[in-house]
Order: structure tokens, then C-alpha cells, then sequence
């Protein structure tokens, strides 16, 4: 075996215990329970969803790479959503992604619209127990395009802060 390899499986064998050192699972919400809140109105970060929407969430962090939840949203946007996991991103360096103060454990998904379109879905769970979810698909169209690519779907970026509540989504 050669010294690249070994340190290869020494990697693979602690990547486990890399994970665990953040135990994240009193955020799953369980029976009855769910994360619900407002998105943030700020114009600077809000595009493609309006200003009084509400997002739930139900999570279960048991599985975070394979079902960890869904959402819904009070606009229709989504409803009882999937979340998909990118099975290929757990073995990427990308799964450790950090940003910003406060958060324990950065999550990337996929979650369909109900028109069929595609959303990334970064799901931060906070230290203080909350959850912050962005919504974010394509981007603006840059001055000068030709317009010759077929219509994509509008841009989406939408910042939620969402708090634990009791009962079910109400929408």
C-alpha cells in the first residue's frame, strides 16, 4: 500500500468522526413540530419571491443524506417539497462549506418548484437553534445578451429566518 493510500483510507475512515463532532439532532422537528418564518424583505437580498412570503420547513437530521425534509411555502412556490440530497456532494470538499457567524452545520439541496423548476435550497442550522434557509436559482440577465438562449425560468434569491413552532404548516 502505497503512502498516498494509506493516508487516502485514514481520511475515508475519520471523515465519520469529522461529522459527528457537531451532533445537529435537535433539529429535527419530528411529529407535530416544524420551522416556520418570514423571508427577509431587504431588496438587496430578495428577488423572485414576494415580500410577505413565509417558508416552513420540516427536518429530520437523521437524515440529511438521503430524506432530510421538505418546505412549503405561503405563496405556492412549494408545497410539501422534497428536499434532494446531491448524493456526490457529501464526498466533495464543497459538504464543509462555512459561511458567516453562528451557524453549526451549512446543508445543500435541491427542491423542485410546483411550475418544475429547480431551486437550491442552503439550510443553515443556527447555534441559537433556529434555521436560516436561501433560496437561490439562476441569475439576472447581464445588459447586452442576445436573448438567444431559450427563456430560463426567473431569477430566485430569497433569505428565510425560521423559528421552531408547534403544529402543522398552516398553508
Amino acid at each position: 500500500m502505497t503512502a498516498r493510500s494509506r493516508q487516502l483510507r485514514a481520511l475515508i475512515l475519520s471523515a465519520p468522526l469529522l461529522t459527528a463532532c457537531r451532533d445537529v439532532s435537535s433539529f429535527s422537528t419530528g411529529t407535530g413540530n416544524r420551522y416556520v418564518g418570514p423571508v427577509v424583505p431587504a431588496d438587496f437580498v430578495l428577488s423572485g419571491i414576494g415580500s410577505s412570503v413565509q417558508l416552513c420547513l420540516y427536518l429530520d437530521a437523521d437524515h440529511l443524506q438521503d430524506a432530510p425534509g421538505n418546505i412549503t411555502s405561503s405563496d405556492g412556490t412549494f408545497h410539501a417539497t422534497p428536499l434532494r440530497p446531491i448524493p456526490q456532494l457529501w464526498h466533495d470538499p464543497l459538504s464543509t462549506f462555512s459561511f458567516g457567524e453562528g451557524r453549526l452545520k451549512n446543508l445543500l439541496y435541491v427542491a423542485s418548484t410546483t411550475a418544475g423548476d429547480d431551486v437550491f435550497v442552503v439550510v443553515s442550522l443556527m447555534q441559537s437553534g433556529d434555521i436560516e434557509v436561501r433560496l437561490l436559482r439562476g441569475a439576472p440577465t447581464l445588459p447586452g445578451d442576445s436573448g438567444e438562449a431559450p427563456a430560463a425560468p426567473a431569477n430566485i434569491f430569497a433569505v428565510f429566518d425560521l423559528s421552531r413552532k408547534t403544529g402543522p404548516c398552516s398553508y
